[in-house]
């Protein structure tokens, strides 16, 4: 029993000692960095997704004969993609105004 108490008084005075830990500014510029290529990778993703169907769209509406069915599944293809490109380009771009801003409100390191 005495020696329970002895170890939890120096648990105890170990923790109140403790100085906290925290996060250097070079890991900070790193996670920062890591999320900075992970957006410009999805960003890139998307872009050349939104190329791919805008090529399909255009040779289906192209190919379509005059088929009204055909032209007007490729005229959504085409609408659609665009509506896509504009999401990601403005995500983009939104995701920038605000690394921008976060960088500038804590003092990280901008790039």
């Amino acid at each position: 029993m005495r020696k329970a108490i002895i170890l939890n008084s120096i648990l105890l005075t170990s923790l109140m000692v403790a100085t906290p830990a925290y996060a250097q500014s070079a890991d900070v510029s790193k996670i920062q960095t890591f999320i900075e290529s992970i957006i410009q990778i999805l960003t890139t993703l998307g872009g050349l997704t939104a190329t791919a169907f805008f090529i399909w769209g255009g040779y289906g509406y192209i190919t379509s004969s005059g088929n009204p069915e055909n032209l007007d599944r490729s005229k959504k293809t085409i609408m659609y993609s665009a509506i896509g490109l504009a999401i990601v380009l403005g995500a983009f771009v939104f995701s920038n105004i605000v690394t921008q801003l976060a960088t500038g409100a804590f003092g990280g390191s901008a790039h």
